[in-house]
């Protein structure tokens, strides 16, 4: 059943979690865990109940040591069935070896402002949508899902604000080329929740049928509040990181990704399911801070679970 508060929209009864610790947390961190390493956190996270997992990314390996052997870590997966084992690319040659090595799913990034586009893929946005057009070609002609990742949708380090109309035009040019699903990331945690309803209202009056996911950052405290601001619109797909580990590191103050056991205890305070297991999620981000060699910001790890919840 829905949640109902009085006084506020229904709530989604059940809300859709991509776990993506294994990329964009991994990525951000000193500590470079080896493959056996990343294989056996990703089968921690098979375990919990997650359907969708980010596993790596398929980028220079000088732009980013910590996604370096991400074909050798497809290669040797332990799948289970009805999970979706995606990755990232940011160009076509990645595109080409995401396909090549068997991914069920590539998000192409872009981002909202000139300048951390810059940052991010070295080049302008009109240029990477040529490169995301070739780039949907590739990922589509081999049957597999084009997602679509729009970065600082929600504020740019170096621009700041980032017009609403600016987000919906490149959503649309997104979707004319292809994309199946959209993602608005909030790279930076530069979002809050008045800004979150603005910019996902608009999002649904202009798109009123396409789904969207948000992948939102807790970097300034505000994750968890902003998520609650989304799902008041009906938003009930997400993006976490195990731990709470992460972030983009073309971009300055840009840590915080979500943490997944934070906001799967949320949810399942409210009463919202999420299939998925807590105490199999506190577990993997403890064998993960054994991994990194230090403490994650997982609130929840800290706290523990309250006793009035059952998983």
């Amino acid at each position: 059943m829905p949640t109902i508060i009085p006084g506020l929209p229904v709530l989604p009864a059940r809300v859709h979690i991509r776990e993506v610790g294994p990329r964009d947390g991994l990525q951000n961190e000193a500590c470079i865990l080896s493959t056996e390493q990343k294989l056996a956190l990703i089968t921690a996270l098979n375990a919990t109940g997650l359907d969708q997992i980010e596993v790596g990314s398929f980028v220079r390996a000088e732009n980013v040591p910590q996604m370096a052997d991400t074909p050798q870590v497809f290669a040797q997966l332990a799948r289970k069935p009805g999970v979706i084992y995606s990755a990232i690319a940011p160009n076509e040659v990645g595109a080409k070896r995401a396909v090549a090595a068997n991914v069920d799913a590539v998000q192409v990034f872009l981002s909202a402002s000139e300048s951390h586009n810059r940052s991010n893929v070295n080049m302008g946005i009109e240029q990477s949508l040529v490169q995301v057009a070739n780039m949907a070609a590739i990922v589509r002609g081999a049957g597999l899902p084009f997602d679509a990742v729009l970065s600082v949708a929600f504020g740019c380090p170096f621009e700041g604000e980032v017009a609403i109309e600016r987000v919906l035009d490149l959503c649309a040019r997104l979707l004319d080329l292809g994309a199946e699903n959209l993602t608005l990331g909030d790279t930076t945690g530069m979002g809050h929740p008045v800004l979150v309803q603005q910019v996902v209202r608009a999002f649904h009056e202009r798109f009123p049928r396409q789904p969207l996911r948000l992948h939102l950052h807790s970097a300034r405290g505000a994750g968890l509040a902003n998520i609650f601001a989304a799902m008041q619109l009906g938003v009930d797909a997400f993006d976490s990181s195990i731990g709470g580990i992460g972030g983009c590191p073309f971009a300055p103050g840009a840590p915080g990704n979500l943490c997944t056991e934070d906001m799967v205890h949320m949810f399942h305070e409210m009463g919202i399911e999420t299939g998925l297991d807590l105490p199999a999620l506190m577990q993997t981000a403890r064998m993960l801070e054994e991994m990194l060699g230090h403490e994650v910001p997982s609130q929840t790890i800290k706290a523990g679970i309250c006793k009035h919840i059952t998983g």
